[in-house]
């Protein structure tokens, strides 16, 4: 895949995208890049994804506030400036501090974070809360819902 050179702007950002109440800004899609996609998201607190896992790496930089992220069995608080990383398949959550949060989220080869964005965004209106739906959204971008805490797996 042939890519090219860009730079991207605050007003150059596409429409921020309404996922389930938080906002996402797109900033580089795999085709653009041609290995890894690039989103702010601005999250307010206490919301963050279910347990969940998918096919491709995952990669959060918190920017702005605090963000709890539950893998492995653990929780970690990440604090502005921690990175945190998940390679594909690996069971993982995360919830937005006291405060809510901005992440720097980079996906890796295959990714469909982008595409699940989306989806949400257009399927799922801001406080609706119809977890089968959720679900049934997040599985046809290659998101798989874990009931339970992140363990191991």
């Amino acid at each position: 895949m042939a890519t090219h050179s860009f730079a991207v702007s605050p007003e150059d950002y596409p429409r921020p995208l309404n996922v389930m109440g938080d906002t996402v800004n797109v900033l580089a899609r795999l085709a653009q890049t041609g290995s890894y996609a690039i989103s702010i998201v601005h999250g307010k607190a206490g919301d963050g994804p279910p347990p969940h896992r998918h096919d491709w790496n995952e990669t959060f930089f918190v920017v702005r506030g605090s963000v709890d992220f539950s893998f492995r069995g653990c929780e970690a608080c990440a604090e502005a400036g921690s990175l945190v990383h998940f390679p594909a398949g690996e069971i993982h959550s995360f919830t937005f501090g006291a405060n809510g949060a901005e992440l720097l989220e980079i996906t890796g080869p295959g990714s469909r974070a982008v595409e699940m964005f989306e989806a949400l965004d257009r399927e799922i209106p801001a406080g609706v809360n119809d977890g089968t739906r959720i679900a049934e959204v997040l599985a046809q971008n290659g998101v798989e819902v874990v009931s339970g805490t992140p363990s191991h797996d």
